[in-house]
């Protein structure tokens, strides 16, 4: 600060004995600036606490190099891997990445939404509750592209998603291959496509296998509502509980289990065969290592960055829709 206000790139022109645009290169383009005076304006950077505008900078260029993204649960390992692999694919390109979450909460996404569009950022990649469509469309129709993750690979605009369908259905029709004929699918927050998808799925393979599907409703699709389905569960007869399990994601299913384990009460996969989804890294350590239905987190977030680059380079190109095939990784939780 210079006097309470901030300090400008005037102050360091002065202090440095330089010109402003001296001080300018050597922000932007240090190579072209001599020795000396590259260090006399840094040296009055440090001393006077410059900060560079940046948004300022943006603004005057027409171009941002930082990408927002928008996640559902950021407390999902899922995401956490989702993001890193669109901070890596940023990294590559020199750009960095501002990540949120809405908390599954469609008021918090569209807050994210503007404030992200407020800040000029060079697009956005967005994991979405489904309820946002028109002011995506809007933010779309004034010049920041958005990309969607993990959406119906029919929607508008460049997308990148996986066949949550074939996961639901693969999950099941492991589950049947066990021998299994009684199937709870556990699950929470049907209204999310992705959720409703991996249940279509599952419904799909019972019916065609001719077993019955049972789905236990959960409060939240986290560990501690995973615990409390599966201890609903532990209170009925062995005669009422399901021979098998899938949970819509792997936090409930290590929820399950923990039901499951204390004071022994149920065997898994003796009694009840166990399947989560996403196969985060957690999945493979937990007591009795879990099966899980893997989706490529990574490589679903370095090919959102990529179709983003796409938009931005070629604004009138066709959109891109990326659609991946989930696989099931089988653990001791099926196949102990």
């Amino acid at each position: 600060m210079a006097g309470g206000r901030l300090v400008s790139m005037k102050d360091v022109a002065r202090r440095a004995g330089v010109a402003v645009g001296t001080v300018s290169n050597v922000l932007n383009r240090p190579e072209i600036v001599s020795p000396d005076r590259r260090e006399r304006v840094e040296a009055a950077i440090t001393e006077l606490g410059y900060v560079r505008n940046d948004a300022a900078r943006q603004l005057k260029l027409g171009r941002s190099s930082t990408v927002g993204a928008i996640v559902l649960d950021s407390g999902n390992p899922f995401y956490a891997q989702l993001v890193g692999g669109i901070e890596a694919a940023a990294e590559d390109s020199q750009l960095m990445v501002i990540a949120g979450s809405s908390g599954n909460r469609e008021r918090r996404e569209r807050m994210y939404l503007s404030l992200f569009e407020e800040q000029r950022v060079r697009g956005i990649l967005l994991a979405s509750t489904g309820g946002s469509t028109d002011l995506v469309e809007a933010i779309r129709g004034r010049g920041t592209p958005v990309v969607l993750v993990e959406s119906d690979p029919e929607a508008h605009g460049s997308s990148v998603s996986v066949d949550d369908i074939a996961g639901g259905e693969i999950a099941v029709q492991h589950l049947v291959a066990q021998g299994r004929r009684r199937i709870g699918a556990v699950a929470a927050r049907q209204d999310l496509r992705q959720v409703a998808a991996r249940l279509r799925g599952a419904r799909r393979a019972a019916d065609a296998a001719g077993v019955d599907l049972e789905v236990i409703a959960a409060e939240d699709l986290t560990v501690l509502a995973g615990r409390t389905a599966g201890e609903a569960l532990v209170e009925r007869s062995a005669a009422e509980r399901p021979d098998a399990v899938f949970c819509v994601n792997d936090l409930l299913a290590v929820g399950v289990l923990q039901a499951f384990a204390f004071r022994h009460q149920i065997a898994v996969p003796e009694e009840i065969a166990l399947v989560g989804y996403d196969d985060i890294a957690f999945a493979r350590s937990t007591v009795v290592p879990l099966t899980s239905v893997s989706q490529p987190a990574d490589l679903m977030g370095r090919t959102a960055l990529a179709l983003l680059e796409e938009e931005i380079a070629r604004p009138d190109a066709a959109p891109r829709h990326v659609s991946f095939t989930p696989t099931l990784v089988e653990r001791e939780s099926t196949t102990g």
